[in-house]
């Protein structure tokens, strides 16, 4: 059985999911699709912390589904734009757990990841997947990968 380390991005999922499809993503289908026939060593889905119920009760569930949830909170600008981007804290964590998988996948669409990718796959010899909307997902990323799981309605709630 192949070793998997999966890293989600939920904000870049959820808000592409939401665009393309006016549907929220699946965490469950997802996580029995990508997990099938593979010993999950490490499971990473990283989000923000605004602090709402909702968002609580969806973060418990992801913990339930085997995900360890890491949050940055949530930093409103003066000009009332948000942040909270996790795309260095993916890239450390990508790169600490690939040496002890034969898979690592990534669930975005960032074409910023791209070189992630590729350094992954060069340094530990590890196959990478990247899941993601297809229309919303950069084409850099998707050729970066040894394989594209595209989201579509068998992902979507």
């Amino acid at each position: 059985m192949k070793k998997i380390a999966i890293f989600v991005d939920i904000q870049n999922i959820y808000y592409t999911t939401k665009e393309a499809y006016s549907r929220n993503f699946d965490y469950n289908k997802f996580w029995a699709t990508v997990t099938k026939n593979r010993q999950v060593v490490k499971a990473i889905a990283y989000g923000i912390a605004r602090n709402d119920e909702k968002q609580k009760q969806f973060q418990n569930i992801l913990r339930g589904i085997g995900f360890e949830v890491k949050l940055k909170p949530f930093i409103q600008r003066k000009d009332g734009s948000a942040k909270g981007d996790w795309d260095v804290g993916i890239a450390l964590d990508v790169m600490e757990y690939a040496s002890g998988c034969d898979v690592a996948l990534l669930a975005s669409g960032d074409g910023d990841f791209d070189l992630l990718v590729q350094k992954v796959r060069e340094k530990f010899k590890v196959e990478f997947e990247v899941c993601g909307v297809p229309n919303l997902t950069a084409e850099s990323l998707i050729k970066s990968a040894d394989k594209f799981i595209p989201i579509g309605s068998d992902l979507l709630l």
